[in-house]
């Protein structure tokens, strides 16, 4: 195998499509967030897989068939006025800095080739504790969108996310300026230790208002209430295990 191969599944057509990526990361909230947009457009049309060297070696398994590891770009073609879009996800990043940038690369070739001008890398940023209300953080390429962004309720602060964006989603913004995309970064706050799918769903909010689409979130909404089960197991072992009262801040000892 070479080392990125692009396997082309369908061709679509699509209007001012926009790329919305979603791998895992902190809380999943990414991937969370563009799988679930992918469950609520189930005419969703698989147009490319990427396979590549620098993702882990191993297989994924269903019902006892094994598929390679890979990366998967869905088509939308939205109801109204709204663009389509691409839904970009995956259930690994690659394993080394060059991988990221190769992989990155190949993703932004295929966006180009849909005719993709403008982009949403998607993600959570750590908190160290559990939040009740999440925000949702940005990170642009041009700073000309940075009005329209906080309208729609996205906040930008001094200094954050600390250390800047990693991965796909930090390469996507500034290997997509480079191509001269309009990249965004949105980044729902989380605790950094749990599935977030409350996180997921301000992000995908944020979406909505911004491209004009419409999408269920009582999946999300299940999820998240199983989420706070979870967390507050969590606790309850903790107070039993150390004798005393637990707090949000406890969680940063969850190995």
């Amino acid at each position: 195998m070479d080392d990125i191969e692009i396997e082309a599944v369908e061709e679509v057509d699509l209007t001012d499509p926009v790329l919305i990526e979603g791998l895992p990361g902190v809380g999943n909230v990414g991937k969370l967030a563009v799988e679930h947009l992918l469950e609520e457009f189930e005419e969703a049309t698989l147009v490319r897989r990427v396979y590549a060297d620098v993702f882990p070696p191993q297989v994924s398994i269903d019902e006892g068939v094994a598929e390679l590891t890979h990366a998967a770009i869905h088509a939308v073609e939205t109801p109204g006025e709204g663009p389509d879009l691409l839904l970009l996800t995956g259930d690994h990043q690659a394993q080394s800095n060059e991988g990221h940038y190769h992989l990155t690369d190949a993703f932004l070739d295929i966006a180009e080739e849909f005719g993709v001008e403008r982009l949403f890398a998607l993600g959570g940023v750590p908190t160290g504790e559990l939040v009740d209300e999440p925000s949702v953080l940005g990170a642009v390429a041009d700073e000309s969108r940075l009005d329209e962004l906080e309208e729609a309720g996205v906040e930008f602060r001094e200094d954050e996310p600390a250390g800047g964006v990693v991965g796909v989603s930090g390469l996507l913004l500034g290997l997509g300026a480079r191509r001269g995309l309009d990249a965004t970064c949105l980044m729902g706050e989380t605790s950094g230790y749990l599935v977030d799918p409350q996180s997921a769903q301000v992000v995908i909010e944020v979406l909505q208002d911004l491209l004009e689409f419409s999408v269920d979130f009582e999946s999300l909404e299940e999820r998240a209430e199983e989420m706070k089960e979870v967390a507050a197991k969590i606790q309850e072992m903790q107070q039993q295990q150390q004798g005393t009262i637990a707090s949000d801040d406890d969680l940063r000892y969850i190995g």
